[in-house]
């Protein structure tokens, strides 16, 4: 459990358009059923057969119906085989009659596809408090097994709110002489925040994987990846990862104590860390992704709240949209991030140029620099320079835009 997904990926594939069905047996489609006013709008992913299941979820404490339905049967079942996925409504904080539209959605889907209740999965994105239109759930759930409609591009768009990408990922691998593969698809762009937020990411994979390990491998993996996105400090009611294994291709049971167990652990990091910067890359209104990497901290903890710190900063955000190498903004979040720090100890790198060096503001280029913050990717590195360990946060900045999009969300 212990894989550095920042080395280098070794025996690792990346799969030319792959996507949350490129592993063998599973399949994915979308429709638009009118819970938006033009957009694909109801999304599903199924597996031939009933997949090892593990789940993460939002921390907000007004969790949404559909994530308390999935979450029971996730648990109960470590099961699941199909996902429906609607936009447009978050069936939040909708009370009873949420929960039993989720169960309802749940008895229906199972009907369609002739399989149990309890292997059924629902997640839904959209806005909060507004009753959840039955009608079009119904309509989505009768496409289910339509040859027509089996598009995983559909999928991908069915899934998004405010998110202008869609985004996946998949990758291969060879286990026990088997061609493993892991696909993932994910939804996020706005209430965006470490511990899971407005976000929806679903992985598949076709190897045998043992249903402890895949739930301690998604949870590892989730606090490296996922829990280290921010795009506005946010969090959400509804927003979970799920992660789906159908054992299609027969190899030898995976779990922590086979042989080649951290390939598998490292393809399937790969596509959760690529999905999580695809998610801060699609920010509200974003115009760059963001990079800060903490080095030197004393625990991975304490480098990963410091990074957290920095990225979450709305004054650092800022200051990247404007391309301003304000490393005084980037000095104050570290002093705020409530870890043990040594100020005459701290370095500060935008790009590859120092603007920090034992907590004193140095002398730098400003025009190299500019050049720096004014590209695409920018990347911030702060030495702590107490021990060894380290974290990487991902988000982007905040932008005129952002505050246009969610001024007017719900009209």
């Amino acid at each position: 459990m212990a894989t550095d997904i920042t080395q280098p990926i070794q025996k690792i594939h990346i799969l030319e358009d792959g996507h949350v069905t490129s592993p063998k047996g599973f399949t994915a489609g979308g429709v638009h059923t009118g819970l938006r006013k033009k957009a694909l709008d109801f999304g599903w992913i199924h597996s031939v057969v009933p997949a090892t299941a593990a789940g993460v979820y939002t921390l907000n404490s007004f969790q949404a119906a559909p994530l308390k339905l999935t979450k029971k049967h996730v648990d109960t079942a470590k099961k699941i085989q199909t996902i429906v996925v609607n936009s447009g409504n978050a069936n939040s904080c909708t009370g009873e009659d949420g929960m039993k539209k989720a169960h309802a959605t749940a008895e229906l889907v199972a009907k369609e596809k002739g399989i149990e209740e309890h292997l059924v999965a629902i997640a839904s994105t959209g806005i909060i408090g507004v009753p959840l239109p039955f009608e079009p759930i119904k309509k989505g759930i009768h496409y289910l097994n339509d040859p027509l409609c089996q598009n995983v591009t559909d999928f991908e768009r069915a899934i998004l709110t405010t998110d202008i990408e869609t985004k996946q990922i998949a990758v291969e691998f060879e286990i026990d002489g088997k061609h493993i593969t892991v696909g993932g698809a994910a939804k996020g762009s706005g209430m965006i925040h470490p511990n899971m937020a407005t976000m929806l990411g679903f992985i598949t994979t076709d190897a045998v994987v043992d249903s402890k390990s895949l739930e301690e491998a998604l949870k590892a993996t989730t606090d490296k990846t996922f829990n280290m996105i921010t795009v506005d400090g946010d969090s959400s009611t509804n927003d979970m990862v799920l992660a789906l294994a159908n054992g299609t291709q027969g190899n030898t049971l995976l779990n922590q104590d086979h042989p080649q167990w951290a390939v598998f652990l490292k393809g399937f990091q790969y596509v959760c860390k690529t999905l999580a910067k695809s998610i801060a890359r699609d920010g509200e209104g974003a115009t760059k992704l963001i990079e800060v990497e903490v080095i030197g901290a004393e625990t991975n903890e304490a480098a990963q709240a410091v990074a957290k710190s920095v990225i979450s900063s709305n004054l650092v955000k800022t200051a990247m949209y404007g391309s301003d190498a304000n490393w005084g903004r980037i000095i104050t979040a570290i002093g705020y991030s409530n870890q043990k720090i040594e100020p005459e100890h701290v370095k500060v790198l935008i790009g590859d140029t120092v603007v920090v060096e034992k907590g004193i503001g140095v002398p730098f280029d400003e025009e190299a620099v500019m050049l720096t913050l004014v590209k695409d990717d920018v990347k911030l590195t702060i030495d702590l320079q107490q021990d060894q360990h380290s974290a990487t946060a991902w988000g982007c900045d905040l932008t005129y835009d952002y505050i246009r999009i969610n001024s007017s969300y719900r009209t």
